[in-house]
């Protein structure tokens, strides 16, 4: 980690700004009906490919490795399942268990090497993998806490732009409802924390690629030799790999639907505008990365956005409540900044 004071300051500035960001730019999305998200989701990632398309220009178009892309890919395929954890378990219990699985999926692979990268050495390695213990106590205690999520309370208008003709209108009198409007409350409890935890996987996966090209680029017999190091260089491929993957998906997602997909137009700015915070979050995590390390940032990062998203939860949505949620939620999560600062530390 660099000891330049500008670097240091650069590197948290950036990770509180992505920690804001990355536990509010779902906010927007709460009071339109989205369905099953499948188009949201292409929505949303067609202005996360806009904002790095911004950014690669900014940075005068830095070499294009298509390599880095499969992050991208990899964060759309978990990112596919947000909409159902939101309508599920509530955006502030699914951000607090998928950011739990993400940093610990994130540190064990940087820090035993996985998946072809090089092992991040530590200088207190009994203080990291207490850090790295922690997440996994407070991923497990976030399950306790039971949310409250109202059916269907929509403030806007529910009625799909393309919906079946209307012979087929007996055979869905709902367009609106989406498949987990079905499941009762055990089983809607089950299945959000289940999403949460395989997104939480994929998204603590997402940097592999990255981070997998910057260990190789310093090996002359490596294809990826002399690349940069500069982890923002990598944005623009990350994003266009997002973009690919959802639009794949939402090609797929028609074909099955018969050339007949749920749009919904209320959900078009919301889902643009998640998607400009999110983009904006996720450049900055780039810079923390190379700021500070992404042993230091990727702790910080993964562990702040669900304390975020849980207040909006609390004090916007109410989708917490009782004094029992309310100590489950607070120790949990002073469980995860523990563990966050031990991992990060264990660096020092």
């Amino acid at each position: 980690m660099s000891n330049n004071g500008t670097d240091l300051t650069i590197g948290f500035i950036s990770s509180f700004a992505a920690i804001l960001l990355f536990g509010s730019n779902y906010v927007p999305l709460k009071k339109y009906n989205t369905g099953d998200g499948m188009f949201l989701q292409w929505v949303l990632c067609a202005a996360i490919w806009l904002v790095a398309l911004v950014a690669n220009l900014i940075l005068r178009c830095p070499k294009f490795w298509p390599f880095a892309m499969v992050g991208g890919c990899i964060w759309a395929t978990g990112n596919v399942a947000v909409v159902p954890i939101i309508k599920t378990i509530g955006l502030g219990l699914g951000l607090l268990i998928w950011g739990s699985f993400n940093a610990l999926t994130g540190w064990a692979s940087s820090r035993f090497g996985w998946f072809g990268m090089d092992a991040e050495e530590v200088a207190k390695p009994l203080l990291n993998y207490v850090g790295a213990g922690l997440s996994v106590v407070s991923a497990f205690i976030f399950f306790f806490i039971k949310s409250e999520i109202p059916k269907n309370t929509y403030s806007v208008d529910t009625t799909p732009l393309m919906t079946e003709h209307v012979t087929d209108e007996a055979q869905d009198p709902c367009p609106g409802y989406s498949w987990v409007d079905n499941l009762s409350t055990a089983h809607s409890r089950i299945v959000g924390c289940s999403l949460a935890v395989i997104s939480g996987i994929l998204y603590g996966s997402t940097f592999v690629p990255v981070i997998y090209i910057k260990d190789h680029s310093k090996r002359n017999d490596s294809v990826y030799s002399g690349a940069s190091q500069y982890d923002l260089d990598y944005v623009f491929a990350h994003a266009s790999g997002i973009f690919l993957t959802s639009t794949v998906y939402f090609l797929a997602y028609c074909v099955t639907m018969k050339n007949n997909p749920k749009l919904y137009p209320e959900a078009v700015l919301p889902g643009f505008l998640s998607g400009l915070l999110w983009a904006i979050a996720s450049c900055c995590w780039f810079i923390a990365n190379h700021s500070l390390s992404a042993v230091v940032s990727f702790p910080i990062i993964t562990a702040g956005p669900g304390f975020v998203a849980a207040m909006w939860g609390v004090f916007m949505f109410k989708e917490i409540q009782g004094q029992q949620n309310y100590l489950l939620m607070i120790f949990a999560f002073c469980i995860i900044l523990t563990g966050a600062l031990c991992t990060a530390f264990s660096k020092v």
